[in-house]
């Protein structure tokens, strides 16, 4: 499971490096525009989701609920200080993709019960993807959580996020997370397309030696 999340860059649009990352196989999407108006991540939606129709990719929203809505896309990501989730389902549906960033246990074991699709626990390490970053987790951190949360009967899929790259991916894997959120390791990679294949060729080793095939 790879979600890329959209990172304003000097090289490339956004629609760009949607293509890019669609051409290299990646299925999952999420558009974060922190700092655009409505009206200008309404625009940049326009461009990239005929490219996830034709992918068959799905396509969340960071935030922007609304918009999510209006827009038909598959779901949100939702933060700590966005919308309520159980808010966000009611307006959204029962179909529509809900996930939420965590940085700790105990943040997730506060979902238990939530109809919520997926966390995004982070940060792996120091990104400058975003800002007011909260304290690093690492490989044994991310290794505590799964067996914390998981004891507590919490089978919420977890996606490991934050500065992670291609080097990473077999032991952040290890640690039992469903899954990794990557941004600006694809985007500044010389070729995005090919760097985008590398990362599903791993996740896709790393889930067969963890079911033992």
């Amino acid at each position: 499971m790879l979600q890329f999340i959209t990172h304003p860059s000097d090289k490339y649009s956004i629609a760009e490096e949607v293509q890019m990352v669609l051409e290299g196989g990646c299925k999952w999407i999420q558009l974060r525009l922190k700092d655009a108006t409505d009206e200008e991540f309404r625009q940049t939606a326009k461009e990239i989701i005929p490219l996830c129709q034709e992918n068959e990719a799905f396509l969340v929203f960071d935030d922007r609920v609304e918009l999510a809505i209006e827009m038909s896309v598959h779901g949100v990501h939702l933060g700590k200080d966005d919308m309520n989730p159980l808010v966000a389902r009611e307006n959204m549906g029962a179909e529509a993709i809900i996930g939420c960033t965590a940085n700790t246990a105990a943040d997730i074991k506060t979902l238990k019960g939530w109809d919520v699709d997926y966390v995004g626990l982070g940060p792996f390490r120091t990104t400058s993807t975003k800002k007011n970053l909260s304290p690093v987790i690492g490989l044994e951190g991310y290794s505590e959580i799964v067996k914390e949360t998981r004891a507590a009967d919490i089978l919420l899929p977890i996606v490991a996020i934050g500065g992670i790259t291609l080097d990473d991916i077999e032991a952040v894997m290890q640690t039992g997370v469903n899954g990794v959120a990557m941004s600006g390791a694809i985007i500044n990679a010389t070729d995005p397309v090919e760097y985008t294949r590398k990362v599903l060729d791993a996740l896709h080793e790393a889930f067969a030696k963890r079911s033992g095939k």
